[in-house]
């Protein structure tokens, strides 16, 4: 699994690692029940706080997306389909809202961010 921290956004950097671990999971790229790097050894491997990680692991942790075996670590926590899908389309929503109001203040139609859409996903058009 690979983290990039970048330093120069305004994000959080225990949030950036929040997130990138979040998206591996909900992309599949990390699988149920597949062991984290530890606490100690990412913040190493990044060059951060044992604090920071913690955060981010404790986060993750809360939301349900891992879970810590005492003495073991931390390990992915089994799917809930349902609700990684709800999110997912809550952040699409999100951005077709960002869309609209982009598109209004270029004067596009619907029909012009229908055929960007297709256009950008390869889909074959007439």
């Amino acid at each position: 699994m690979n983290i990039l921290i970048n330093n120069r956004s305004g994000v959080p950097i225990y949030e950036q690692i929040y997130t990138q671990i979040k998206n591996h999971i909900i992309s599949g790229a990390v699988s149920a029940d597949e062991m984290l790097p530890s606490i100690r050894n990412l913040a190493k491997d990044l060059r951060i706080s044992v604090i920071t990680t913690k955060r981010a692991y404790d986060e993750l942790e809360r939301e349900g997306f891992v879970y810590t075996v005492a003495g073991k670590g931390c390990f992915v926590a089994t799917k809930n389909t349902d609700l990684l899908r709800e999110e997912n389309l809550r952040k699409i929503e999100e951005y077709m809202q960002e869309i609209s109001v982009l598109a209004d203040s270029c004067n596009l139609s619907e029909n012009d961010i229908i055929e960007m859409y297709k256009f950008i996903s390869g889909e074959d058009y007439v």
